[in-house]
C-alpha cells in the first residue's frame, strides 16, 4: 500500500470524527435535554470507530507502504509529518483499552447534561458522581499512556504536547510576579464607571451586532454561522464549515460580543488552514481523536485571544466601532463617550467566572484549575472536597468569596467532556497572543497602521502566513520560532498588560 492509501484511510478517520463533532455541536445548541442518553451512545460510537480504523491493520498496512514512499523527504515535509503523526498516533491509542475510550466518551455525551442541571440548580453533588468517575478514568488513561514525573502530564499531552508540571508551574509562578503588582495597585484606585454596561440590551440586537462585529474582523459565515448556548466554543467540520456560538445576558451586554470575538478568532483559524489538508492527518487531531487543524489547544487559543484582546479590547477598535455599537442600541449609550466604553470594557476586578473575566485576572482562574485537577489525579484532593478547595483558592488569589457552586465550581463545561490537563492552554494562549502580536506590529508598522484604520486583513494574512494555513504541521514551538524567532515567552504579555492597565488606571 502507498501513500495515497494513508491520506485515503485517514480521510475516512476524519470523517468519523466530523460526524461526530456536527453530533457534539447539536448537544449543545439545539438538542433537547432527553436526548443525551441515546446521543452519549452514538458519539461513543463514532470515536470508536475512528479510533478502530486509526489502529486497523489496513491503516498499519498504508502506514508501512508510505513510510518507505517518504522516506527521503525532509523532516518537516507535510508528507513526513503525515506520516510520522499517523505512527505516533496509533502507538498513542494501542496503549488505551477500548473499553477505557468507550467509557470516556459514553460518559462525556451524558454527563455534559447532568452538568448543565448541577449549573442551573448551584448543586455540586449533582455533579459529583459523574465527576469522580471521570476522574478516575482520567488517572487510568494517565496510567495506560505513561509519564515519567505526574499523571498530569500524561493528560496535559493530549491538549498541550511537551508541556508538564515541571514547565507549566514556573512559567505560572512568573506570570504571578508579574502580575500581582498590577492587581494590587488597581485594587487602591477609582474604578471605571460601567454602570451602562448593565443596562436592558435586547438578545436579537447583540447576536446581530456580534455577528457583525466577528464577520468585521474576518469570519466568514458563507462557511460559518453563529448560535447561543450555555458554554461559548467553535467548532469546524473541515475548513468550509466552522460555527460559533456564544453567550447572551440581556442586562450585560460585552459578554456576548467579547465572546463572538473569541470564538471567531478560533473559527479563522480552522477557516484559514490550507484548504490541501482537508481530511488529512495535518487537519485532524489523531490523539484527542478530534477534526481540529489547530496545532494544539495554546495555539488555538492564542487565535482567540488575539482577535478578543489585542484587536477587540484595543483603544484603535473603539475608536473605530463606537458609533457603530451607538448605532446597534439606539439611545442606550447616549450618555456615554469613547474613552468611558473603553475603560469599562477593560475594567480589571476580581469576578467570579473565568469566561467573564478581564485580561488581567483571568490567568488568576486558570493557575486555580490547573492546580485543582493536578491534585485530583493525583489523588491528593478528593472529588467530594472540591468546592471547598476551590472556594480557598478564589480567596487567596482574588480575593472572593464564593457565593454558590454556579458561580464557582460548576461554571465550567470541560470537566464533563472529560477534558482534564486542558486549563492551561488558555494561558498559553494568551502569552502566544502576545508573542505573536507584538511580533506583526514591531517588524510589520503597518499592520498598526491597518488596525488604526479598521483594517483587520493584513494582521490576518500575516496570522494565515505564520500560524493559521500550515494547520498542524509544525509543532507549537516550530510555529512560534518560525514567527517570532524564539519559543514561548511570557514577557511580551507582561509587557502587555504593564503597558494597558498603568494607563487605563494611571498606575507610576
Amino acid at each position: 500500500m502507498s501513500y495515497a492509501d494513508l491520506i485515503e484511510t485517514t480521510g475516512r478517520v476524519n470523517d468519523f470524527l466530523n460526524a461526530g463533532s456536527i453530533l457534539s455541536w447539536d448537544a449543545r445548541t439545539m438538542m433537547p435535554r432527553s436526548g443525551a442518553e441515546s446521543r452519549s451512545k452514538q458519539l461513543a460510537t463514532l470515536a470508536v470507530a475512528a479510533r478502530n480504523l486509526l489502529c486497523s491493520d489496513e491503516m498499519k498496512r498504508a502506514l508501512e507502504g508510505a513510510e518507505t514512499e517518504v522516506a527521503g523527504k525532509p523532516e518537516d515535509s507535510p508528507e513526513a509529518r503525515i506520516v510520522a503523526q499517523v505512527r505516533e498516533a496509533i502507538d498513542y491509542h494501542e496503549r488505551i483499552p477500548t473499553e477505557l475510550l468507550r467509557r470516556k466518551t459514553e460518559l462525556g455525551a451524558a454527563a455534559h447534561e447532568v452538568w448543565a442541571e448541577a449549573r442551573e440548580k448551584a448543586d455540586f453533588s449533582i455533579f459529583a458522581p459523574a465527576l469522580t468517575t471521570m476522574v478516575e478514568i482520567s488517572r487510568e488513561m494517565a496510567q495506560a499512556l505513561g509519564y515519567e514525573d505526574h499523571p498530569y502530564d500524561a493528560l496535559m499531552y493530549r491538549f498541550e504536547p511537551g508541556m508538564t508540571v515541571a514547565k507549566l508551574n514556573p512559567l505560572l509562578e512568573r506570570l504571578r510576579e508579574g502580575m500581582l503588582p498590577l492587581v494590587r495597585g488597581i485594587a487602591e484606585t477609582e474604578k471605571p464607571r460601567s454602570d451602562f454596561l448593565f443596562r436592558d440590551y435586547p438578545v436579537d440586537q447583540q447576536m446581530a451586532f456580534a455577528l457583525k462585529m466577528a464577520k468585521r474582523i474576518g469570519y466568514d459565515t458563507a462557511r460559518g454561522r453563529l448560535d447561543t448556548t450555555v458554554h461559548p466554543f467553535e467548532i469546524s467540520f473541515t475548513r468550509n464549515d466552522v460555527r460559533i456560538t456564544t453567550r447572551v445576558s440581556r442586562n450585560y451586554m460585552p459578554m456576548s460580543l467579547f465572546g463572538a470575538l473569541h470564538e471567531a478568532g478560533h473559527a479563522m483559524y480552522e477557516q484559514n488552514v490550507d484548504p490541501v489538508y482537508t481530511r488529512t492527518p495535518l487537519a485532524t487531531d489523531l490523539i484527542s481523536l478530534y477534526a481540529v487543524g489547530g496545532v494544539s489547544f495554546g495555539a488555538h487559543e492564542s487565535q482567540s485571544r488575539l482577535w478578543e484582546n489585542h484587536v477587540g479590547r484595543s483603544r484603535a477598535f473603539w475608536s473605530n466601532h463606537f458609533g457603530d455599537i451607538q448605532a446597534a442600541y439606539p439611545g442606550l449609550l447616549d450618555d456615554v463617550s469613547e474613552e468611558e466604553f473603553y475603560r469599562a470594557i477593560n475594567r480589571s476586578e476580581p469576578s467570579f467566572i473565568r469566561v467573564e473575566a478581564d485580561e488581567l485576572t483571568y490567568d488568576f482562574h486558570i493557575m486555580l484549575r490547573a492546580e485543582l485537577e493536578a491534585k485530583m489525579v493525583d489523588g491528593s484532593l478528593e472529588v467530594a472536597d472540591l468546592p471547598a478547595a476551590w472556594n480557598a483558592a478564589m480567596k487567596e488569589y482574588l480575593g472572593l468569596d464564593v457565593p454558590d457552586d454556579a458561580q464557582g465550581v460548576l461554571q465550567d463545561v470541560h470537566w464533563s467532556s472529560g477534558q482534564i490537563g486542558t486549563f492551561c492552554n488558555y494561558t498559553i494562549g494568551n502569552i502566544m497572543a502576545a508573542q505573536l502580536f507584538d511580533t506583526a506590529t514591531s517588524e510589520n508598522p503597518g499592520i498598526q497602521t491597518a488596525l488604526d484604520g479598521a483594517d483587520y486583513a493584513p494582521l490576518r494574512d500575516w496570522l494565515t502566513d505564520k500560524v493559521c494555513q500550515h494547520g498542524r504541521r509544525y509543532t507549537r514551538d516550530e510555529l512560534l520560532t518560525n514567527a517570532t524567532g524564539r519559543t514561548l515567552d511570557p514577557e511580551p504579555y507582561i509587557a502587555h498588560l504593564t503597558r494597558k492597565y498603568s494607563d487605563i488606571y494611571a498606575l507610576a
